[in-house]
């Protein structure tokens, strides 16, 4: 089942806060938790007790613990990789491995008895999964995640992400990856500009970045990767996420009909399958509207992002909804009645014939 997650950083807010935060996050269904023991400085048992007494609100709330180590903690914290009853005992149900070992011990971590997840990072380009499994890995209790990336133009190319992530999802390990609040600024680092996986989300809505990972359709789990993200942010996160059809935020012309409004708003869309290079279809709401009126009204040439309904002038196509996808001449025969919002037309590139959509108003 695939779920959605917050973060937390406890050496650097407290436990009030994170309570609240988790008690508003489980609210909108969120079921994991991410938080990071990279580094831990001062006085290591007061830091660790701080953890764990979070994480065991969030277990109180069904929300699952991943908490992100690297190598130097383990040494710093007097573990080995072959007994991980100290992340147990901290209420942890996965540890992320930031930097890895050499592939054997990663494998012997998932046999641990008690039935931690081992979470790898999957962003690094390498053959590091290859490697994991040649080790046989019990595959029940390995699971993987992106990086997210503090620093503004540092976070992953859609390239590199498509490349890496088939690595993991031939494998067919459960995936994970951060998107970014615009609002948060909380983080494991003093400095953070958004902490999300990919470069292009750093500054889009949440809700934009959920859709694009739906329509990718190659991740299983979504993060956010900074804290706190707002309730407006938690709300619209969850409607993207858990919405059985993507939904494109668009913006209405002016002189929108309520006719038309109710045809974009009301209706589940659907792609033709017979696809054209200029526009989508959603041939349905001809059929059901046929009897309507859609006089002729705001005309024009038509550029990438237009959302369209087919008016009188067009015989049997009066009432379809369209979007455009490419430049069109104006022929009378197509009211421009909204416009996706700027961020949100690249999204376009991502739907698939057959898929069904919804409108949204931004």
């Amino acid at each position: 089942m695939k779920k959605m997650g917050i973060s937390i950083y406890p050496a650097k807010s407290t436990y009030e806060q994170d309570k609240e935060y988790l008690d508003l996050a489980h609210q909108y269904g969120f079921k994991r938790i991410f938080t990071s023991l990279l580094e831990i400085t001062g006085d290591t048992e007061e830091v660790v007790n701080k953890f764990k007494k979070i994480i065991e609100y969030g277990n109180s709330l069904g929300m699952e613990t991943v908490v992100d180590i690297n190598p130097g903690l383990f040494e710093q914290l007097n573990v080995s990789y072959d007994d991980l009853k100290f992340f147990s005992d901290l209420g942890a149900a996965a540890v992320r491995l930031d930097l890895g070992f050499t592939g054997a011990e990663e494998a012997r971590m998932t046999k641990n008895p008690y039935g931690l997840q081992i979470e790898v990072n999957m962003s690094s380009g390498t053959k590091y999964i290859d490697n994991i499994m040649s080790y046989k890995p019990n595959k029940e209790t390995l699971t993987a995640s992106h990086n997210f990336y503090p620093q503004k133009y540092s976070g992953l190319s859609q390239a590199h992400f498509e490349k890496t992530t088939a690595q993991y999802t031939d494998y067919r390990l459960n995936t994970a990856a951060f998107v970014t609040s615009q609002v948060g600024e909380l983080g494991p680092w003093p400095v953070q500009t958004g902490l999300c996986t990919l470069e292009q989300h750093r500054s889009l809505s949440i809700r934009t970045q959920v859709n694009h990972y739906r329509l990718m359709d190659t991740i299983n789990d979504l993060l956010i990767g900074n804290g706190y993200a707002s309730q407006e942010e938690l709300k619209a996160m969850s409607e993207a996420f858990m919405n059985s059809h993507v939904q494109l935020e668009i913006t209405f012309e002016p002189d929108v009909t309520e006719l038309e409004k109710k045809v974009i708003l009301d209706e589940v869309h659907q792609y033709r399958g017979d696809r054209s290079e200029y526009m989508i279809r959603s041939s349905m709401t001809r059929v059901k509207y046929k009897a309507e009126d859609f006089p002729v009204h705001a005309t024009a040439e038509m550029k990438k992002g237009d959302v369209l309904i087919c008016n009188n002038n067009f015989g049997q196509y009066k009432g379809e909804t369209q979007i455009a996808l490419k430049e069109m001449e104006d022929d009378e025969t197509r009211n421009i009645v909204a416009k996706l919002t700027p961020e949100s037309i690249f999204l376009l590139d991502y739907l698939e014939p057959w898929s069904s959509f919804k409108f949204i108003e931004a």
